[in-house]
């Protein structure tokens, strides 16, 4: 099988899986073994792919699931709650409305609304349009030195959180930044760290605005710092309008790289270097920088 079809079977798998243990808790480490990959990026695919985190995916099949019972009306709504894995009639409700819309009670009266959610299937669609320009680059440990942040998860567009947190650094400290840079990734950096591995939208990640420095630079006492172990980087160079060029390539790394190439991500930060930019930032040509490992470790 091809590498890509590899990891949309493992996809598809992991749906039928969750069809089969709807009302239990499923143990998704264990499936991810058993499928050769890991869950850190199992649950990273998933997400990118579907457009929503598992976790979500799994409450709106159980609640669509429920829905059915509840409608049909023949057993009382406590062990319904208890066949779908909820403890209490409360509970079911809450995990119901945010669902639908509408509590068990409304729906058993009235036939719904219900929001359902279809079994996903995943095919491998082969776009390729675009070539990636992409190298792998085997990296000894290094750290990242620089101002860090907590801010929320957004996909689409400028983070305004982060936009704050660089506009609050004086023009002198860039500068300064730059003159600590003394290994790759090279000059000023944003680097994303801690994100929850299901990307949901509003989650907290640390950023740091900041520069790689060798493992044995010590960091300024005045300057968080991230250390980041040794292994293997995937790097994306993308040139054009700004950000949108740089989200549309971190977004094909998910359809189109990863399916059709021997790597998945590791747990580590993500790393944007800035190479060269318009005045007004309107434009930019930029390296985006993934942790990644083979797919099948030898």
């Amino acid at each position: 099988m091809s590498r890509g079809g590899h990891m949309i079977s493992a996809l598809n798998r992991l749906v039928d899986f969750v069809e089969e243990h709807l009302t239990e808790e499923f143990d998704a480490d264990g499936l991810a073994r058993a499928l050769g990959t890991t869950e850190y990026h199992l649950r990273r695919m998933f997400s990118s792919l579907a457009g929503m985190p598992l976790s979500e995916y799994v409450r709106r099949r159980r609640m669509t699931v429920a829905a059915a019972d509840v409608i049909r009306g023949e057993d009382d709504l406590l062990s319904i709650a208890v066949r779908h894995g909820y403890g209490s009639t409360e509970a079911f409700g809450r995990a119901f409305r945010t669902v639908h819309g509408a509590s068990p009670g409304d729906v058993r009266r009235d036939g719904g609304p219900l929001r359902t959610q279809p079994q996903l299937r995943f095919r491998l669609t082969v776009e390729g349009s675009t070539p990636m320009d992409t190298r792998i680059v085997d990296r000894p440990a290094f750290r990242l030195v620089g101002h860090a942040t907590r801010v929320p998860l957004i996909h689409h567009g400028i983070n305004p959180h982060i936009q704050q947190h660089i506009a609050a650094l004086p023009p002198e400290e860039h500068q300064r930044l730059k003159g600590l840079s003394n290994t790759e990734p090279g000059g000023l950096l944003q680097v994303s760290d801690d994100v929850d591995p299901d990307g949901t939208e509003g989650t907290e990640l640390t950023y740091l605005h900041g520069v790689a420095v060798s493992r044995d630079t010590p960091a300024p006492d005045d300057l968080d710092a991230i250390e980041v172990p040794a292994g293997r980087w995937a790097v994306f160079h993308t040139a054009g309008p700004h950000p949108r060029v740089l989200q549309e390539t971190w977004a094909a790394t998910a359809t189109e790289w990863f399916p059709s190439n021997p790597w998945r991500l590791r747990p580590g930060p993500a790393i944007v270097a800035i190479l060269e930019r318009a005045d007004d930032f309107s434009t930019a040509t930029c390296e985006l920088w993934l942790p990644v490992e083979p797919t099948d470790p030898a």
